[in-house]
């Protein structure tokens, strides 16, 4: 398939290429897999909650057994009581696991493909900042129509364009060796240069 080349202005100046990729049949469960699992991966699992064991007080009987005319109770932190301990609440765990490598390059490979059919990806001839400057950035994403969200994918780390899109709401930079599809499918546009589509073909499809 073939991609529109364009140059910061927004014009066609050429035609890009690619035998990886074919948007029109899109593996969305395999997307949705990986997403789960990058979500899953980022989870701290510090949360904790005290069992009728851990609870302060509730060392004694609070009355005796029998002829009280009251419930027999054993402890004052047993779960039903207000301040008691909690039943089956969420301890510390590490809620990470690992998928398959390949199954990784093939989400990427459809989130991309995803992103294709549905006109939500921007290629460019290259993306040249002089000096960090927010407001050359945004009139560059204006010049390509681009508002909301915005993921720019940049061969290496370009310290500039990074600098110059960090003040800008939704707008997100990575290298093509940290891209993943959570960032892909989370952001409305992704605006990628010539150079780093080819990088991203060689190394990561």
């Amino acid at each position: 398939m073939e991609l529109e080349i364009r140059d910061i202005n927004n014009s066609v100046i050429g035609k890009y290429t690619t035998q990886r990729l074919d948007p029109s049949s899109v593996k969305v469960e395999v997307i949705h897999q990986v997403v789960v699992n990058y979500l899953a991966n980022q989870r701290q699992g510090t949360h904790s909650t005290k069992t009728r064991g851990e609870v302060s007080g509730g060392g004694r009987k609070p009355w005796r057994q029998k002829h009280t005319g009251r419930a027999r109770q054993g402890s004052i932190r047993a779960p039903h009581w207000v301040g008691g301990g909690i039943v089956f609440g969420p301890k510390p765990r590490d809620y990470s696991y690992d998928l398959p490598r390949a199954l990784k390059r093939v989400a990427l490979r459809e989130a991309i493909e995803a992103k294709i059919r549905d006109n939500e990806w921007l290629l460019i001839e290259d993306l040249k900042i002089e000096r960090p400057k927010t407001k050359d950035m945004v009139t560059i994403l204006k010049n390509l129509n681009i508002d909301g969200s915005v993921l720019v994918i940049t061969p290496e780390k370009d310290t500039n364009v990074l600098l110059s899109s960090r003040n800008i709401p939704g707008v997100t930079v990575r290298r093509v060796a940290d891209v993943n599809v959570y960032d892909i499918m989370s952001h409305g546009r992704v605006l990628i240069t010539k150079e780093a589509m080819e990088k991203l073909e060689a190394e990561r499809l």
